[in-house]
C-alpha cells in the first residue's frame, strides 16, 4: 500500500462534527470542557481544544486516505526523537504509549498548544538561530532513514502534478499548449539536476515560516505532516527571498551558522530553483485535487479562473529564467 494517495479522492470530513470531535478526544483519554476553536488548516482538520484542567491542546484529524498509519507513526517518532535531543519541535502527546488515535473512522493526534509569531527574517540574529536549529534537526535526521515516508522527487511533485492537471482538463484550452510546453522544458532541466532515485535524509519537508513559531529567542517548529526523505536544502531555501544578490547574502549568513553543526553538500545549492519550481507545480495540482473539499473553493475562489492559470504559466516562465541564472554559491 502506498504511503500517499494522489488520486484526489473526495473529502470525507462531513461527518466530523464538533460533538464527534469532542467524543474522539474523550475516547483517547482527554477531558475536554467543550471549548473548541477551528484553526487554519486545509489538508487536515485542526482544532484548539480546552481541557478540564485549564490546559489547551491542538487536535489534528488526518485527511483519510493520505497517509498510512505507519507513515503517520513515523512522523510522530521523528518529532519525539527531535524533542529527546532537546530541539524545539512540537511533538504529539502520548497516551498509554500511543500517539495516533482513531474514533469512528477518523485518525487523529493531540499536540500541546504552542504560542508564538512568525520569525523576523530581516533580523540577522533570527537567521543565525534558525540556521543553527535546522542544522541540529538535520543532524538528528541523518542518524537513520525513513521507512514509510515519501521521498522528494521530480516524478511525484512535478510529473504527476503535470499529468493530473492535463488529464483532468484543469488548464483552460487556450492556455494548454503554453502550459504543456513550459512544463516539459522545466521538467527536462529539473530531471537533469535532481537525482532520479530516493536520496537525502529525514527532513521537515515543508519548512515555510508559517510552520515556525517564534517565542522569546527560540523558533518552535510545528507540523511535520510533510516530513520526508530529501536534501537538506529543501528546508533552507524557503528562508531566502528577494533579488539574486540579496538571496546570495542571505545564503552566506545562513550557511555560516549552519555548517558548524551539520555538513551539507554544497552541490545541492544548484537544486534551489528546481525545488522552488516543483513546489509551484505541486501547489497548483494540490489545489485541483482538493477542489471537492468545500474548504478549498471558499479559501481559494480565484483558483479555477483563467486569470489564475495565466499567472501560473507566467510564474513558470519566470522560473525557467531563474533556472538559467548562475546558482547561488557559498562564499564562506
Amino acid at each position: 500500500m502506498s504511503d500517499i494517495n494522489t488520486s484526489g479522492a473526495e473529502t470525507p470530513y462531513d461527518g466530523l462534527s464538533p460533538d464527534r470531535t469532542l467524543d474522539a478526544m474523550e475516547s483517547a483519554g482527554f477531558e475536554p470542557t467543550g471549548g473548541l476553536l477551528a484553526l487554519n488548516s486545509f489538508e487536515n482538520r485542526v482544532y484548539q481544544i480546552e481541557l478540564n484542567d485549564g490546559a489547551f491542546v491542538v487536535a489534528k484529524f488526518y485527511r483519510p486516505g493520505r497517509w498510512t498509519d505507519a507513515a503517520i507513526r513515523e512522523e510522530h517518532a521523528f518529532s519525539l526523537e527531535l524533542v529527546e535531543h532537546e530541539l524545539p519541535v512540537v511533538a504529539p502527546l502520548l497516551r498509554d504509549g500511543e500517539t495516533l488515535f482513531e474514533h469512528e473512522g477518523f485518525r487523529f493526534a493531540v499536540f500541546p498548544r504552542q504560542g508564538g509569531y512568525p520569525p523576523n527574517l530581516e533580523d540577522p540574529d533570527t537567521y543565525t538561530v534558525l540556521a543553527r536549529t535546522l542544522a541540529r534537526i538535520h543532524e538528528v535526521g541523518a542518524a537513520r532513514p525513513f521507512e514509510h515516508r515519501v521521498a522528494l522527487s521530480s516524478e511525484r511533485l512535478g510529473h504527476q502534478s503535470r499529468r493530473y492537471l492535463l488529464e483532468e482538463r484543469w488548464i483552460p484550452p487556450e492556455m494548454e499548449p503554453a502550459y504543456e510546453s513550459i512544463t516539459e522544458h522545466l521538467l527536462t532541466e529539473i530531471d537533469r539536476r535532481l537525482p532520479a532515485g530516493p536520496s537525502g535524509q529525514r527532513i521537515h519537508g515543508d519548512c515555510h515560516m508559517g510552520n515556525v513559531l517564534w517565542r522569546g529567542d527560540t523558533p518552535h517548529f510545528v507540523d511535520l505532516d510533510d516530513c520526508q526523505t530529501g536534501p537538506e536544502i529543501q528546508d533552507l531555501w524557503m528562508l531566502l527571498s528577494g533579488e539574486h544578490h540579496e538571496r546570495q547574502a542571505q545564503l552566506n549568513r545562513l550557511l555560516d551558522a549552519y555548517l558548524p553543526f551539520h555538513e551539507i553538500s554544497l552541490a545541492t545549492l544548484d537544486l534551489i530553483e528546481p525545488l522552488r519550481t516543483l513546489r509551484i507545480m505541486h501547489h497548483a495540482a494540490w489545489l485541483a485535487r482538493r477542489w471537492t473539499d468545500p474548504a478549498f473553493p471558499s479559501a481559494f475562489p480565484w483558483f479555477d479562473s483563467e486569470r489564475y492559470w495565466s499567472g501560473h504559466v507566467l510564474e513558470l516562465r519566470e522560473q525557467q529564467a531563474a533556472l538559467q541564472e548562475p546558482p547561488l554559491v557559498y562564499l564562506g
